[in-house]
């Protein structure tokens, strides 16, 4: 389950981003995550108490945005929705793609006091 070391690191950027801000806690934080990330949400929101625990994000409120992934095929540059990185272009068929977005895996803001 690396969605544990994923939230572990995600405690790090918080703590080091509070520290510089000169502050106590997180109120919010805010997430990018894409469906390519390779995340497993609901093991990500199963681990993730656990994983604040006593730290600066132990009371904060998470939001977690969903970024749908998008490739544009390199043979006939149709842009189009994916749902797994093997997926062919709906207009030629193609397999060869440039992955445009859902590849995330960001914090995006924390709103700390």
């Amino acid at each position: 389950m690396h969605e544990l070391s994923i939230a572990l690191g995600i405690v790090k950027i918080a703590e080091d981003e509070t520290a510089k801000a000169k502050a106590k806690k997180v109120d919010l934080i805010e997430l990018e995550i894409g469906t390519l990330a390779g995340i497993e949400f609901d093991s990500l929101d199963f681990i993730w108490d656990s994983a604040v625990k006593d730290t600066v994000l132990e009371n904060a409120l998470k939001k977690t945005s969903i970024i749908k992934a998008k490739a544009k095929c390199i043979d006939c540059s149709t842009v189009f929705d994916i749902k797994y990185i093997y997926d062919s272009c709906p207009k030629c068929n193609s397999f060869l793609k440039a992955i445009i977005k859902g590849k995330e895996l960001r914090v995006k803001a924390l709103e700390v006091s």
